[in-house]
């Protein structure tokens, strides 16, 4: 018998102990993309096993989401260290109990991939048919803010509140939105690159031409629903080049990582792990609340 995936096995794992969930909630405890946590599991439950994957949703939300898309078009759907930022505190670099992947060469992590997103099919207005129109019939006023329904993130074009800034420098606090409604700030506390003293002392090692970076973020929850995801889970590193650096899926004893969840009225800090070449120039860091970027992603750029 072939031995399992074991990141099929922990899915499992989960699954078994969970019974029931969404599969962003399952995605959200294993530290992992909901896209590559869905496609796994669909492929586990076309093997055979006793589990199914389903979909719930609002029919008239998605009827109204859809028939809205038709105004937009083609909807494609949604050996020194130098610290950048204001420390939060001293945190000596002891080593400590390894969590994640075992000490060894370790490769640069790309993050997770998923299928491309596919544009949603325009569905035709139903209703009496009275003959043909005398003239240009008039599109929906088309929707340029989405979000879940019933929360400011689903309001028309002519009722969005006006946008605050996204954009800032290390050490500043910019606020955002979650998925389901959470609002809450995030503030770039610190950026510290090189990382490797703090890499190496919690047992893992550099392959060559390799350097760690480390994020030190701190969320606050301001509104009145829960943060239910990873608070890092899409906070990513964009060099000089354009390109994107995802966290590793590694941890520090030394600096404490980000948890699931925030509650109304808490801020709960973390770190993140980076691996990358060493030569890469970063130009900024980005956060977002899915593995693309929309109208509350964030970016601070950093300044050397």
């Amino acid at each position: 018998m072939v031995a399992p995936d074991p990141v099929d096995a922990r899915l499992l794992a989960m699954i078994a102990e969970m019974g029931r969930a969404a599969v962003h909630e399952v995605a959200a405890r294993l530290g992992m993309d909901p896209r590559e946590a869905a496609t796994r599991l669909i492929t586990l439950s076309g093997s055979g096993l006793p589990l199914l994957v389903g979909v719930e949703c609002d029919p008239n939300g998605i009827r109204k989401a859809l028939a809205n898309s038709v105004a937009w078009g083609n909807y494609a759907g949604p050996g020194g260290q130098a610290v950048r930022g204001t420390p939060s505190g001293p945190y000596p670099p002891v080593p400590g109990t390894v969590h994640g992947t075992p000490s060894g060469p370790y490769p640069g992590y790309p993050g997770p991939q998923g299928p491309p997103s596919t544009p949603f099919p325009a569905q035709p207005q139903t209703g009496p048919h009275v003959g043909p129109p005398s003239g240009p019939v008039p599109l929906p006023e088309p929707m340029n803010t989405w979000g879940v329904p019933g929360t400011s993130g689903w309001a028309r074009g002519d009722q969005a509140p006006a946008p605050r800034s996204r954009t800032g420098k290390i050490g500043s606090t910019l606020e955002t939105e979650g998925l389901e409604g959470a609002r809450f700030t995030i503030q770039l506390v610190e950026v510290v690159d090189p990382a490797d003293f703090l890499f190496t002392a919690a047992g893992y090692k550099l392959a060559d031409g390799e350097r760690a970076v480390v994020v030190h973020t701190e969320l606050a929850n301001i509104g009145q629903v829960p943060f239910n995801a990873l608070p890092d889970m899409y906070l990513v590193l964009m060099t000089n080049k354009g390109e994107t650096v995802g966290k590793a899926p590694v941890s520090l004893s030394s600096r404490p990582p980000h948890k699931i969840g925030v509650q109304p009225g808490e801020t709960a800090g973390g770190h993140t792990v980076y691996v990358l070449p060493e030569d890469t120039v970063i130009f900024s860091v980005r956060w977002s609340s899915r593995p693309e970027t929309d109208l509350n992603t964030l970016v601070w750029t950093i300044e050397d």
